[in-house]
């Protein structure tokens, strides 16, 4: 039984040149390749324009269709189209042809009509010939009338023109660029993409094909965009203008751009710029074998995903991806916009007809984001994601581990060595000095009390704070619900990743470490929202000197969809630290060091060789001492007696004799001096003036202070085990108890004891201002980094804090579940 449909295409094509065969699609391959190629189709891809555009109106010439006929015909017979596509496509031009056209004379007259250079015959004068051929050919041979072409057509099965399962409908997105006829994709598909790759986005293998799109889906071009507007949108036309013109020359054009969607109020959003390139990618990966037949699949899906969520319809995803580009380009393409997206805006036979909200399937879908997940599965992800937002060209780092090139590895290593004095021979763990989880509860207690407007009073024994420092302490209640571990926890993402950039550590204890600072964060933090937000609110309120504001970038990574952020490994459970958690109570014993030294944010550590020959100088000039007996037995003598008893046995006995005091210091004075005695006269004179309430102030303060600050040094240099150590600490702690009942009365002690025992020194003075400078700050947390004191309560006292809202605290706080 002949074929109505098979048998009326196959008529037509003698129309273009052909001669009669039964099967349009008997053409033998190399012969039909042949005349795509003539025609200017080297690839499926131009080949889906083509149909698209043949097919695009009502008003497409009667060649045209012909046209598209041939073209069906010549791509199922070189195999770029299966049979039954071919046919689908040739049944959608019959039936248009059958419905403009009242009978097959009508037809013929339009196909004459359109005639006129349009190349299908061999020449003008035959035409009306092989028409009428082609007419009785109809009759006579195949029995085709025009009404039993109608029937035949009302009959046949509806065919999806583009590829329409589940997992094959993604592609439709790609139209953007160019329509997907047919799947799996091949090498015929995409004519020069490996060339394409390389010299457009330097894409040399499935690597860097795999980071480009990660990093197209997370950030892309539109993360610089978006913060350019935002910062935009919050200052004047003037300033926009001023901003523009101190862009490079080449930048210029996108910013004038910018500044103008700014003033005319256009919707500044062009995410689409960067997913639909995406989708782009993943199909040029599989053209090309660069991704499995799975692997490009869900990566256009992870992109479609992210369309879906952010466009409601086909005109605002081609409205953004215009702004987008005109961005790139720095030429604005909305007036345009029309022009550029008619065919599938507009085409009958578009693959963008329907709803583009129901384009994808929720099963591949969700395939898609746990895939996602599982490309960012690696704890160095976390690493980048948390580095990516001071330096955003991290991002690109995404998926494989990349070639660093050298200059990398040598900016790395010399931040390492000249920022952190951070060296290869004391391995990966020397990195645990970073870790600082006492300085997250101290944030968080001052947070919580300055909520209840509990927080230590402005005066001070040694003066007011000032109200700068006071107010950005006080605006720490507005932190009061977020865990500030990231404050921390992200310089300390920063510092990994440049050891990791160095590849002078052993990668295995580095990826350890990223590990346990995920484990961390999801710890403390349910969600990535929770984290940006904490994070977004700490950084404002403890801005680092001398750096730009996070803000911009913090909020963006918590509005885009795609960020990295929102596609980690978030895991919830068992947890451990970079670096050990100290107690609350050893916390507060090493903080009695005071303005002694730099607040201690952990627990020391031993330190390498280069670093302990640095605290052997410091110890040896200052105590004269050098080996771990010596340093060990001094911190004993400073807990049981210290220069206390020193005062108390050489001087305290003046205090009720001060004839004997006054001769004593004349005696001094009427001769020469060596240094001892001269730092005894000093002395002297303090005790008569009772400088610094020396004789009224108990001075174990001082000891304590300088027991504990010895004892870190000795744990640095490993002269002290963990346990030693921290029984020195609970013997400083307790010590603590028996003299003072605060703070306040500690700080007294420790500044009279500083005053009454510092040697000779022109610089008096001015080390006495800096260190009642120092005490204000400890006492009052103001600034909150400036010092511990205001966050603990003192060794023995009764607590007077207020119980954060979070988990984030350190263990020994009874009033915190843990």
């Amino acid at each position: 039984m002949v074929d109505p449909l098979n048998a009326w295409w196959a008529q037509q094509l003698v129309l273009c040149d052909w001669a009669f065969m039964p099967d349009p699609l008997m053409l033998p391959e190399e012969a039909a390749r042949e005349r795509l190629a003539a025609l200017e189709i080297p690839d499926r891809g131009e080949l889906g324009w083509r149909l698209l555009e043949l097919n695009a109106a009502s008003t497409v010439p009667a060649s045209h269709l012909l046209g598209a006929l041939e073209l069906v015909a010549l791509a199922g017979a070189s195999g770029w189209l299966s049979a039954e596509v071919s046919r689908g496509w040739a049944a959608r031009l019959c039936s248009d042809i059958h419905h403009r056209h009242a009978s097959l004379d009508e037809w013929l007259e339009a196909l004459c009509a359109s005639r006129s250079g349009e190349g299908w015959l061999r020449g003008d004068e035959g035409l009306l010939d092989t028409c009428r051929a082609l007419s009785k050919l109809e009759g006579e041979g195949a029995g085709i009338t025009w009404p039993l072409l109608g029937t035949a057509l009302s009959r046949e099965p509806a065919a999806a023109l583009w590829p329409d399962s589940p997992e094959d409908r993604v592609w439709r997105l790609r139209a953007a660029f160019s329509p997907v006829l047919m799947t799996p994709a091949s090498i015929d598909d995409w004519d020069g993409v490996e060339a394409w790759l390389g010299e457009v986005w330097q894409i040399h293998g499935a690597e860097d094909l795999k980071r480009a799109l990660l990093w197209l889906t997370s950030q892309g071009d539109r993360q610089g965009w978006d913060i350019d507007a935002a910062r935009l949108m919050a200052v004047s036309a003037g300033e926009r203008q001023a901003w523009c013109e101190g862009l490079a020359p080449q930048e210029r054009p996108y910013g004038r751009l910018l500044c103008r969607y700014v003033d005319q109020g256009e919707p500044l959003e062009w995410a689409a710029w960067d997913w639909l390139r995406a989708v782009d990618l993943a199909w040029a990966g599989s053209c090309i074998g660069w991704l499995t037949p799975q692997e490009a699949p869900l990566l256009a899906h992870h992109a479609g995903d992210l369309v879906q969520r952010r466009y409601s319809d086909w005109s605002a995803l081609a409205r953004s991806y215009q702004r987008g580009r005109g961005l790139f380009e720095g030429q604005d393409r909305l007036p345009t916009l029309a022009a550029d997206w008619q065919l599938l805006m507009g085409s009958p036979v578009s693959p963008w007809h329907g709803s583009l909200q129901e384009l994808l399937d929720q099963e591949q879908v969700e395939a898609s984001r746990q895939a996602a997940r599982q490309w960012r599965a690696s704890p160095r992800h976390w690493v980048l994601a948390l580095a990516s937002v001071r330096e955003p060209e991290l991002a690109a780092r995404q998926g494989p581990i990349p070639p660093l090139p050298q200059a990398r590895r040598d900016e790395a290593r010399k931040y390492l060595a000249e920022t952190l004095d951070l060296h290869p021979d004391e391995g990966a763990r020397s990195l645990v000095r970073y870790w600082l989880p006492a300085q997250a509860h101290h944030l968080n207690q001052l947070a919580a009390d300055a909520a209840h407007r509990a927080l230590p009073s402005a005066r001070t024994p040694f003066g007011d704070a000032p109200q700068a420092d006071l107010a950005g302490r006080d605006g720490l209640a507005r932190a009061t619900r977020h865990s500030a571990t990231i404050h921390m926890a992200e310089k300390y993402a920063f510092y990994l990743l440049m050891s990791m950039d160095s590849e002078q550590f052993d990668e295995d204890s580095l990826t350890d470490m990223a590990a346990s600072l995920r484990d961390v964060l999801c710890r403390f933090y349910s969600t990535p929202k929770r984290l940006l937000e904490a994070w977004a609110t700490w950084d404002a309120l403890l801005p680092e000197p001398d750096q730009p504001s996070l803000t911009y970038e913090i909020r963006w990574h918590l509005d885009d969809p795609g960020s990295l952020f929102h596609w980690l490994e978030w895991r919830s459970g068992d947890w451990r630290e970079p670096g050990e958690r100290p107690s609350l109570m050893h916390f507060t014993a090493l903080s009695l060091v005071g303005p002694l030294n730099t607040a201690a944010w952990s627990l020391p550590q031993p330190e390498s060789d280069r670093e302990g020959a640095s605290i052997l100088e410091w110890i040896d000039g200052h105590y004269g001492l050098h080996s771990a007996t010596e340093l060990i037995d001094f911190v004993r003598f400073l807990l049981d007696a210290g220069d206390r008893q020193e005062y108390q046995i050489n001087y305290a006995p003046y205090t009720l004799n001060s004839a004997r005091l006054n001769s004593e210091i004349a005696t001094l004075e009427s001769g020469e001096c060596n240094e001892e005695e001269r730092n005894h006269l000093e002395r002297l004179l303090r005790v008569r003036d009772n400088a610094d309430q020396c004789n009224d102030v108990d001075m174990c303060a001082w000891d304590l202070a300088q027991a504990v600050d010895l004892a870190i040094a000795g744990r640095q240099l490993g002269w002290l085990a963990q346990q030693d150590f921290l029984a020195l600490l609970e013997r400083a702690h307790q010590l603590a108890s028996e003299h003072y009942a605060g703070w306040q009365e500690y700080a007294r002690g420790l500044y009279a004891g500083f005053s009454f025992f510092m040697g000779e020194t022109p610089e008096r003075e001015a080390f006495l201002a800096s260190f009642r400078q120092a005490l204000v700050a400890w006492l009052s947390g103001a600034p909150p980094l400036a010092g511990t004191w205001a966050s603990l309560d003192f060794p023995g006292a009764r607590p007077r804090h207020w119980a954060p809202l979070h988990i984030d605290t350190l263990p020994g706080d009874g009033r915190t579940l843990h």
